[in-house]
């Protein structure tokens, strides 16, 4: 690729010209000569081969290839200046980026309400959010991959930050036998039935949280998954409520009635990597994740 011919400085000094309504303008709001400032136009038309403006009664006015060009530059410019500014961001110790883990069960809903509020504040410093599963995440966070993360299981050595709970619901077609029953049903009525669990996406020490030990078990990778089998009869689960709303309120889902353990309530915590100081964008971004969990 070749070196650029002209310079940002060059396109500014256009920009200038053209906003100002001249060069005698440019030059005095460039603290430069109008000599200099049509020079420095003259040499990009030359460097350019295309002409940029030209005389139009006593006005300089933008041809069209000089229109197109103005208007690529000011996105160039406005570019220039936002790294320029990201790497004054970094040096006074502004992350460049968060790695921020999130267990696949945390309500979409009050994340997004987090990055919300967290883009305007951010400075240009990037999220690179990662969905993970139980123990998946605590592996995140145990080698380092992760600044913050978003668990519902207790990791030792880690000083957590309570969320808000989860309500998980234990569901089944309105149409599977298990609702045929008509009765209170007992962890025996489970047991010979269908159950439709989500893989812990950890790989040291996955859990089956939630298995109640039947011996029919469908294992899915994610809870839209999971939601869509159980859906069309096919077992039955225990799901976020959050998750599953639509299907409650249409009818394709229905929770079972179950004498105890029917609903679960699990709360989330967040959790910071211990090993290095949080710079000051991840402390804000964990300060409205935990204020956006409690408004939500």
């Amino acid at each position: 690729m070749k070196a650029p011919r002209v310079t940002l400085e060059q396109w500014r000094t256009l920009q200038a010209v053209v906003d100002h309504g001249g060069f005698a303008q440019a030059a005095e709001a460039l603290h430069r000569s109008q000599s200099s400032v049509s020079y420095t136009v003259a040499r990009m038309q030359e460097q350019l081969g295309v002409p940029l403006l030209e005389i139009s009664g006593r006005k300089a006015v933008l041809t069209d290839a000089g229109g197109a060009l103005l208007r690529r530059s000011r996105h160039l410019l406005k570019e220039a200046s936002q790294l320029e500014q990201l790497a004054w961001n970094m040096d006074q110790g502004w992350e460049a980026e968060v790695q921020l883990v999130v267990d696949a069960a945390y309500p979409a809903e009050r994340l997004a309400s987090a990055l919300g509020a967290f883009m305007p504040q951010s400075q240009g410093c990037r999220v690179q959010l990662r969905e993970e599963v139980l123990s998946g995440v605590e592996e995140c966070l145990l080698n380092g991959s992760a600044d913050l993360a978003i668990s519902g299981i207790s990791i030792a050595g880690y000083l957590p930050q309570q969320l808000n709970s989860i309500e998980f619901i234990a569901v089944a077609h309105p149409q599977h036998p298990l609702q045929q029953l008509n009765r209170s049903l007992t962890h025996s009525d489970l047991e010979t039935h269908l159950q439709v669990v989500i893989r812990d996406s950890g790989r040291r020490q996955p859990r089956n949280e939630g298995w109640l030990g039947a011996e029919h078990r469908w294992t899915v990778t994610s809870m839209s998954t999971a939601t869509k089998l159980i859906s069309q009869g096919l077992g039955f689960a225990w799901l976020p409520r959050h998750e599953i709303a639509a299907q409650l309120a249409q009818g394709s889902l229905k929770a079972l009635p179950l004498d105890q353990g029917g609903q679960r309530n699990a709360y989330m915590f967040l959790y910071a990597n211990k090993d290095k100081p949080l710079g000051p964008a991840t402390r804000i971004l964990a300060d409205l994740i935990i204020q956006h969990s409690h408004d939500a």
